[in-house]
């Protein structure tokens, strides 16, 4: 009886590595796992601070950016003495002189 279970377990560690490396040589063959992760980000609502009758100061002024083709984005022609600028994503009608906001149009 001592004689089969010497033998069992010296057969045991002789077979031990070969198993372990057929079972490493599998993992090469089989096709990778890929996992997907769903990400939700959360939007933040970013509240403009343009209000009519607003009174824009020249630096703030340079940040803008003039729309002289304010047909191609839907907006009516400036009275003489304003004009549209685009401040961030809305449209603003500024007088020329004064710097206060006339009108504001979200962006389209």
């Amino acid at each position: 009886m001592k004689k089969i279970f010497a033998a069992l377990l010296s057969a045991s560690f002789l077979l031990a590595p070969m198993v372990v490396s057929q079972a490493s040589a599998d993992d090469y063959r089989r096709p990778p796992v890929v996992v997907q992760k769903k990400v939700f980000v959360k939007k933040t609502v970013v509240r403009s601070h343009w209000k009519k009758g607003y009174r824009v100061n020249a630096s703030e002024r340079r940040r803008f950016s003039d729309v002289n083709d304010y047909r191609r984005y839907r907006l009516a022609p400036p009275p003489r003495g304003y004009r549209w600028v685009r401040a961030d994503n809305e449209y603003l009608l500024i007088g020329v002189t004064s710097g206060v906001i006339s009108s504001i149009i979200a962006g389209r």
